[in-house]
């Protein structure tokens, strides 16, 4: 039997769609536990591939004969010598093209709504990283907000449109995947924003986001001095878009707020997240529509894998809005929190312009999970 290659937008597909899939990982057993491919409706078995090396004949009894199944590795190339060897026993399975790295660098474009005038917002699913990035469009004229690395995606997908991207925005420093922000700006001639107050160690020229600004994109204003909210970082800035939608970067979630000790100043920003998160945002609609900068589980996401939810609601459900007492909220977020980001140290130099890693290296920092948040 041959095997054939399963790409990383199918693996989208099956997660947005609720299907069902098998999926064989060959890679060493903590980095399957740090870190999978998450569907719903999928089944798992972590073999490490130096222990099929002699066969796979203990295993096959383990693989379902009625699903479909993939096999998945961290570049694609022991997965594929696993896969032959599974076919050879009779197996009809795929493989992962570009296994995790892959995976890891895979966007989904979703359109989230319709805006005043024509235009429309995007988000950019980061599917394997958590990540949520927008494209705000209008009238020929595009914003991105929180791009990654992958700076060819929004620069194909605007040109799909007929766009030109005419402003970036950084909501703050990210600690967690290296901004594309810059790269963007240099290529199209964009305006890139980022919040003074987090860059005080750039090395490069931005436009300073601070209150009062206000930014046309087509017939779409956004009002950017609406929101100034610290707590993730000391310069965390949200954004108001058409009256409509809160871009609220790394500060709130769906399921999760955002940690404050990426910086290592957690102490610190504490008593600035539940300010911005309990008196800010408290003043804002509840009809607005929170768009986030990531998402921490697969249950985040709509039917249609699109990551959003109306304000009023996190207020009555997010737990990290609901935690009366102060000295528990301040526990909550700088005690017990999860593991930080792969390199992330690296990641906020680099984002400030310190060091300029290869691309090798760069995808190497950013391999893992979402961790900026806190559950």
């Amino acid at each position: 039997m041959t095997i054939h290659e399963m790409t990383s937008i199918e693996v989208t597909k099956k997660i947005f769609n609720k299907e069902e899939l098998f999926i064989l990982d060959v890679r060493n057993e903590n980095d399957f536990q740090d870190w999978k491919i998450d569907g719903e409706n999928f089944d798992y078995l972590n073999v490490p591939y130096f222990d099929l090396l002699d066969g796979v004949e203990e295993i096959i009894g383990k693989i379902p004969a009625d699903k479909e199944v993939v096999v998945v590795c961290a570049k694609e190339g022991s997965s594929i010598m696993v896969a032959e060897m599974l076919s050879e026993g009779g197996l009809s399975v795929s493989y992962l093209k570009g296994g995790m790295k892959a995976w890891s660098e895979h966007l989904e474009p979703v359109k989230v709504g319709e805006l005043q005038g024509g235009g429309e917002i995007y988000q950019f699913v980061r599917i394997g990283k958590g990540c949520l990035s927008y494209m705000v469009v209008s009238n020929g004229e595009a914003a991105l907000f929180d791009a990654t690395r992958m700076t060819d995606i929004y620069l194909d997908f605007a040109e799909r449109l007929d766009a030109k991207i005419t402003h970036v925005f950084d909501t703050h420093l990210h600690a967690d995947h290296i901004s594309g922000g810059r790269t963007i700006a240099g290529k199209t001639g964009a305006t890139y924003w980022l919040p003074p107050k987090d860059a005080t160690e750039v090395t490069f020229d931005y436009q300073p986001l601070e209150d009062g600004n206000e930014v046309t994109i087509g017939n779409t204003t956004i009002n950017i001095d609406a929101i100034y909210s610290p707590g993730h970082t000391i310069g965390s800035t949200s954004f108001v878009v058409d009256k409509k939608y809160l871009l609220s970067g790394d500060i709130l979630f769906i399921d999760s707020i955002g940690r404050p000790d990426l910086a290592g100043m957690a102490e610190d920003w504490v008593g600035d997240l539940r300010e911005t998160l309990y008196s800010r945002y408290k003043e804002l609609s509840e009809e607005l529509i929170v768009l986030p900068a990531h998402f921490m589980i697969i249950d985040e996401l709509n039917d249609d894998g699109s990551v959003s939810e109306k304000l009023g609601i996190l207020f009555a459900k997010n737990h990290g809005l609901n935690i009366e007492d102060e000295k528990e909220f301040r526990k909550l977020v700088t005690e017990n929190l999860p593991p930080q980001p792969n390199a992330y140290q690296e990641i906020r130099k680099t984002n400030m312009g310190k060091i300029n890693p290869d691309i090798d290296k760069q995808r190497e920092m950013e391999i893992g999970p979402n961790r900026c948040a806190v559950r």
